[in-house]
């Protein structure tokens, strides 16, 4: 908690340096009184620095905390655990209060851990070049459509009906002035329906945005959809869980052109939802469209390893018109986490996980199968999520089951009206078997 001291002296001679005699006078300098209001607003009283933390302790109570429950949320944001490592690292003061390095000569340490991020998303993803992170899944996936349109000098995109929902309505945001036309391809039993998807994809489609595995947790046939789109010219972005890319292919190898994806299961705490980490990813040959920054590696006078943003044909760095984005920041102290959680795993520790999360999963999913009164919905391989219908609303069964300390679930009747008796139901490498097997017997009883 910071502290600002302001004496009733301190108030004076600040008011007296700029040449008024009241705060009262300072504010009739600079809103009119007939706009300013004089009426009672209720403010309490000052409090004392530990009736303050009481109070805000109090209210800090009242949250509800995924480590005090059992937690099976999902839908973009994951309960996976955390190495004590990255804390540690990135509450050093060199990493958190780290500005922006535009001075490569005052900047080397945060531009190597950027530079060293960039390296293990390209190895993750298997794609050739990475930026330096953006601000989260959505909106790196709107970046990547305008990518795409420049790219192909193309303004149709097709965005797949089960990606993310959030995602799909940030990139119509981000294009709604752009001259862009947005076209949905539609589901079919759970993921694209490939038929729908061929008829739509044209001459004039600069890309089509898949996910996988998809929102509702199930692998789409990239293969096929890769055919489909590369036919007529248009590039295939896909946005990806970094978790599933220990045990699922990467996109480098179902000949993605541009891939995104939320970061946050890479070391990030949940935090009520952000901050996140956008990763961003393409071929070599699209790297002058990249948004955002991109750091690389040179060598100095001496010929001493270095880094540096290069590549700079984006935001403040050159003129608007010919920019390529306007990104103008990166997630750096997230990026950090993430090299730090992919380095502590390392290349087998990411396939556990992948594994653990997979294995899990389906335990779960297939002791919910038999249950009465809930359905899976779709036999699809799916990840570590998995939708399933339920008799009774699933509002109704997801706050009983916060009685028992569990978070049983995100509904779907967030995101459409329609789907009142849907869950999405979200199983990371966090929960043990006696956990499965509590949420389950709780879920029958409710049922």
């Amino acid at each position: 908690m910071q502290y600002l001291p302001l004496t009733p002296q301190d108030e004076k001679e600040m008011l007296a340096r700029i040449g008024v005699s009241s705060y009262e006078e300072l504010i009739d300098k600079i809103i009119p009184r007939d706009l300013q209001y004089h009426g009672d607003i209720s403010i309490p009283k000052a409090a004392s620095e530990s009736e303050v933390r009481t109070i805000l302790g109090n209210l800090a109570g009242k949250n509800l905390n995924s480590d005090d429950y059992l937690s099976f949320l999902g839908a973009g944001v994951y309960d996976h655990y955390i190495p004590a490592i990255i804390d540690s690292l990135i509450s050093r003061s060199e990493f958190y209060t780290a500005y922006t390095p535009y001075q490569a000569e005052v900047s080397q340490g945060t531009l190597q851990t950027i530079f060293e991020y960039q390296s293990v998303i390209c190895e993750l993803t298997g794609m050739d070049v990475s930026n330096a992170s953006m601000y989260d899944g959505g909106s790196a996936l709107a970046e990547a459509c305008h990518m795409a349109n420049t790219i192909t000098n193309r303004d149709r995109v097709i965005l797949v009906d089960l990606i993310h929902p959030f995602y799909q309505r940030i990139t119509r945001t981000y294009t709604h002035e752009c001259g862009v036309e947005i076209v949905q391809c539609p589901a079919k039993d759970g993921v694209t329906d490939l038929t729908a998807l061929k008829e739509l994809v044209d001459n004039e489609t600069s890309c089509v945005c898949i996910q996988q595995p998809n929102f509702y947790g199930f692998l789409e046939s990239t293969a096929e959809i890769e055919k489909i789109v590369h036919e007529k010219g248009a590039l295939l972005v896909a946005v990806v869980d970094p978790i599933s890319l220990g045990v699922i292919k990467p996109p480098g190898e179902y000949n993605a052109d541009i891939v995104v994806g939320e970061g946050q299961a890479l070391g990030i705490p949940q935090g009520f939802g952000g901050p996140l980490l956008g990763i961003f990813a393409s071929k070599k040959n699209f790297v002058r469209y990249m948004p955002g920054r991109i750091v690389g590696e040179t060598t100095d006078i001496e010929g001493k390893r270095g880094f540096v943003l290069t590549l700079q044909t984006r935001e403040q760095h050159i003129r608007r018109e010919k920019a390529t984005s306007n990104i103008c920041t990166n997630e750096a102290l997230m990026a950090l986490c993430a090299l730090i959680y992919l380095c502590t795993l390392g290349k087998q520790g990411i396939v556990d996980v992948g594994n653990l999360c997979l294995s899990k999963s389906h335990y779960l999913r297939d002791k919910l199968k038999g249950m009465k009164g809930i359905k899976v919905a779709y036999e699809k391989e799916f990840f570590k999520e998995f939708l399933v219908e339920t008799e009774k609303s699933s509002k109704v069964i997801l706050d009983s089951l916060l009685d028992q300390k569990i978070f049983g679930g995100v509904p779907l009747s967030m995101f459409d009206e329609k789907l009142q008796n849907h869950v999405l139901v979200a199983v990371t490498e966090r929960r043990t078997k006696e956990e499965l097997d509590y949420y389950a017997d709780c879920l029958a009883k409710v049922l």
